[in-house]
């Protein structure tokens, strides 16, 4: 195979399908769409930092697991365990550990809103992840283009899918956990942990082998379902919430006029023109009552010691609002 051509069908897709995919699960949290370069910031840490602190992290462990190993087990049979282990045991721990690390830090931002924000983060960091190891993998398979296709394909559709969907799910963990108690904190979030690396390691398990690499495609394409699934609900659930809350403010404050209710909750209407007065900034507006709607929420589950500062948020958005429904209207007139 051609070297230059080895590395464009390397890179490219390598590259493009990831993109694809961080741009899809973007787009599908369409209630209140976390500001790209923020998810791309996620993507870029899975791409890199998480790569090489996998590394050192794969190493270092991997140590520590083959001295085991070949003090236990026959000679003969030691390389055979030491590199399963490599692949269940090691690469599950030190992979999903390293992804989430970032995770746990965007947390501390309010842009990070609860489950469907952390899926969205989480599942960003596992794309970057997938995407530079799928490089790795397709430059170390020069022989065939035949070979490097299917290489290409099984990655593309399942392998970065895998680091995709497990992130995704401490993510959501995460963003569940963040406004709970601290109790909550300390169960939630590790049971996340746990389930990002028992899905990774049921992957690597069963495609380790011949005899059960169809029950582990058929694992990853049922794991993809469930997430869509719940990731939906949760998004539904979000909006739900948005409704809620902006009704009454409405029936509380009059701050959101209430024949916005009819239009502003949902994303398949507050996108018309027309409901809106012609001095009010859309997307501004759309903007700020959504962001209102999920600080109020947010309010309610926090203490009374954390509440003052999301209260004060709430006040500055209700303000805004005001001024642009009503101050600004009054300029006008």
């Amino acid at each position: 195979m051609n070297p230059i051509i080895h590395l464009f069908l390397a890179g490219f897709f390598s590259v493009v399908p990831m993109i694809i995919y961080l741009v899809i699960i973007w787009w599908m949290d369409r209630y209140e769409r976390e500001p790209f370069w923020l998810v791309s910031l996620n993507f870029l840490w899975g791409a890199t930092g998480a790569i090489i602190f996998g590394i050192i992290g794969s190493i270092i462990m991997g140590l520590g697991v083959s001295e085991f190993i070949y003090q236990f087990a026959n000679e003969s049979d030691a390389g055979t365990f030491n590199n399963l282990a490599g692949a269940v045991i090691v690469a599950p721990v030190v992979e999903e550990m390293t992804k989430g690390i970032f995770l746990l830090m965007i947390a501390l931002s309010k842009n990070f809103d609860g489950p469907v924000d952390g899926a969205v983060y989480g599942g960003a960091v596992g794309l970057g992840f997938g995407m530079t190891e799928n490089f790795l993998y397709f430059m170390s398979f020069p022989q065939d283009y035949v070979g490097l296709f299917m290489l290409i394909i099984i990655r593309t559709l399942f392998s970065a899918v895998l680091h995709c969907c497990c992130q995704a799910v401490f993510g959501a963990a995460i963003g569940y956990a963040k406004f709970k108690g601290m109790f909550a904190k300390m169960t939630i979030i590790p049971l996340g942990l746990g389930l990002a690396m028992f899905m990774h390691f049921m992957w690597n398990l069963t495609v380790s082998f011949n005899s059960t690499a169809l029950i582990g495609f058929a694992f990853m394409i049922m794991s993809v379902i469930i997430i869509f699934v719940v990731f939906q609900f949760a998004v539904h659930n979000e909006g739900k919430i948005i409704l809620r809350e902006l009704t009454d403010e409405a029936n509380t404050t009059g701050y959101i006029p209430r024949e916005h209710l009819a239009h502003l909750p949902f994303t398949s209407k507050r996108g018309k023109k027309g409901w809106l007065a012609n001095h009010i900034n859309h997307k501004d507006y759309v903007k700020t009552a959504i962001k209102l709607a999920i600080r109020k929420n947010q309010t309610k589950s926090l203490k009374a010691n954390k509440q003052a500062a999301y209260q004060r948020e709430v006040d500055a958005l209700r303000s805004r609002i005001y001024t642009m429904v009503f101050y600004q209207q009054q300029k006008t007139q």
